[in-house]
């Protein structure tokens, strides 16, 4: 496998330039200047280059195993480097200083776990829960249950896992059946979960589950189930480890990918009953869950970018390696390497011009979680709250099965050496193929933004955005080498508007509204996902375009104009596809016989 070389000046591209660093206005961050940001990504590109990017081919040949006394042994060096991150206060790094936390803004964190997931995907995965545990804990925890989990979870000491899906529920919540029996000030949880991510390890000293559970009392359905703290070793009142509580792992499973991650059946109650405690108040538990969830659905989309920038960078090292063929007699007919057949080419453009524009949209949305947290204008707030709920369905949902695809272009770049496990491509595509399924598949990311999030508002904060891209296609219209992506963008944004309204349209009706929904989600996701992506290069292509007219000499930007014109003339016309199949109607997915 290739050295992974974190992408620092891309990021600082979005940040600076596209972003402008506009988090950094925020009050809480008034102490937080660009340089300061600049040497943090430069640290924790050291981290992710040096010490856990050398781990992950490794950890994916020997992975995960359980023992007989239920404990989990990670791969060499998993629980080294998991130790140099939390004693470097990365864990910590989007958490406010009041917590114990860096203090950074969440764009600054989500960048630097950009970073780690694209050197290792199976590590990286480990504090994306802890960070997700931390944030439910931090909303809805009581003032003792935060006093003494809390920050031994920010500096990452102890580690964070969620727990949900059972194996007679899946995706459907309303069907859990662990029980919740209480007992004084706590309560006793009996019962199973399945695909724990790092449910079980010694790389940290306390694991703290948060776990969907039902009291004896409670109704059937989603209000019936409420959210515990169920830690691995019980903490006494003076903060140090008690007696193991009684969760264990009872099996790891043997994954497609992401070997180095331990994914744990775990048993709670096979004895006494585990001691959990109630995380805000009974009976809302999937409500305080989805604080973390979402959390954790917007990571799952970098960590999909993370992986396809290292598949980036794997193609080109071995595309400029490869030698085979000659170049056509117009360019000399020498020999040459693969790299210089345009079809390769075309493939290292799409993958490289896909990745750069997930990451502005991904970072885009970090930057509104930000204003939505810290902005001292109250419609400021919620208006950005609105704009980053839209964008996480489709920075989870697209971002990773654009990671999928760019994987397997990847793979497709080394021809049959791509298939051979011990060229590495095949790892990024394995690894990266969990994204779209875990914390929501994209079904249900895409019914998040067809049913939930359009339905709600009637498509007022999707309209807004689109009303943003119809701004930067007139910018790219008014310049003259521009003009042809303005052209490209304005149609992408009808046709997004035509179709959210169809949406809203169908989804409104009182027979066939819920089934409308259901077709078109997955159509209406893609075709958000691809213009609001071509927003973001449309706007790249400007700041590029300037930079050169003023008479910059980087080659940074001319590919950054060649990306943005392949993003948008080449990449966008799949999306817009989109509209004719939503309108296409959806009469044969019920008619049709599959059985």
């Amino acid at each position: 496998m290739y050295p992974y070389a974190a992408p620092l000046r891309d990021l600082s591209f979005v940040l600076s330039e596209m972003l402008e660093h506009e988090s950094l206005n925020l009050a809480p961050f008034a102490e937080v200047g660009p340089e300061l940001v600049d040497a943090v990504l430069e640290e924790a590109a050291k981290l992710a280059s040096d010490v856990w990017a050398p781990l992950n081919a490794s950890g994916d040949r020997q992975g995960c195993s359980r023992l007989e006394d239920g404990s989990v042994t990670l791969p060499d060096g998993f629980a080294e480097a998991y130790q140099a991150y939390a004693e470097g206060g990365w864990n910590g790094i989007g958490v406010s200083e009041e917590r114990g936390g860096q203090g950074l803004p969440e764009v600054v964190a989500s960048s630097v776990q950009e970073m780690l997931h694209g050197a290792n995907m199976a590590l990286g995965l480990c504090p994306m829960l802890t960070a997700g545990a931390i944030e439910a804990l931090a909303h809805h925890g009581s003032d003792e249950l935060q006093q003494r989990y809390l920050a031994r979870l920010v500096e990452g000491s102890w580690t964070g896992t969620m727990n949900l899906t059972e194996p007679q529920a899946g995706s459907d919540l309303s069907r859990v059946r662990t029980r919740a029996v209480p007992e004084g000030d706590h309560y006793r949880l009996f019962g199973q979960k399945i695909f724990i991510t790092w449910g079980e390890h010694e790389a940290a000293e306390n694991i703290i589950h948060l776990v969907l559970a039902r009291t004896p009392d409670a109704p059937e359905g989603n209000k019936g189930i409420s959210l515990f703290l169920v830690p691995k070793f019980l903490v006494n009142e003076d903060g140090s480890l008690g007696e193991r509580n009684d969760v264990v792992c009872a099996s790891i499973e043997h994954k497609m990918g992401i070997h180095g991650s331990p994914t744990c059946t775990l048993s709670f109650g096979e004895k006494d009953g585990a001691v959990g405690y109630l995380v805000g108040e009974a009976g809302r538990g999937l409500n305080h869950m989805f604080t973390m969830m979402n959390e954790a659905r917007h990571k799952v989309g970098i960590q999909g970018i993370g992986v396809a920038e290292r598949a980036c960078q794997h193609a080109l090292a071995y595309a400029n390696d490869r030698s085979q063929g000659r170049t056509p007699p117009s360019r000399g007919g020498e020999p040459c390497t693969i790299g210089e057949h345009l079809d390769v080419r075309r493939m290292l453009l799409s993958m490289r011009a896909r990745t750069d524009a997930l990451r502005a949209l991904a970072l885009l949305c970090a930057q509104q979680l930000d204003v939505a947290r810290h902005h001292e204008d109250e419609p400021r707030r919620r208006e950005a709250q609105a704009r980053a709920e839209v964008l996480i369905p489709v920075v989870k949902g697209f971002s990773t099965d654009q990671a999928v695809d760019i994987a397997s272009l990847g793979v497709q770049v080394h021809g049959g050496m791509g298939f051979i496990e011990e060229t590495g491509a095949a790892q990024l595509l394995r690894d990266v193929r969990i994204a779209p399924i875990y914390e929501g598949t994209n079904g249900i990311q895409a019914l998040d933004l067809a049913g939930r999030k359009l339905q709600r508002d009637g498509g007022a904060a999707l309209s807004l955005l689109i009303d943003e891209v119809q701004a930067t296609a007139e910018a790219l219209s008014a310049h003259s080498s521009l003009a042809p992506l303005g052209a490209e963008l304005a149609a992408g944004a009808e046709d997004l508007r035509a179709c959210a309204a169809l949406v809203l349209e169908a989804g409104a009706d009182a027979e066939r509204g819920a089934d409308a929904i259901q077709a078109y989600a997955t159509p209406l996701l893609s075709l958000t996902g691809h213009v609001l992506c071509a927003w973001q290069m449309g706007r790249a292509a400007i700041i590029a375009r300037a930079a050169l007219d003023a008479g910059s000499d980087d080659d940074f930007y001319r590919r950054k104009l060649a990306c943005a014109d392949f993003a948008v003339r080449q990449w966008l016309p799949e999306g817009r596809a989109q509209r004719r199949v939503i309108e296409a109607g959806f009469d044969e997915l019920l008619s049709v016989s599959l059985g």
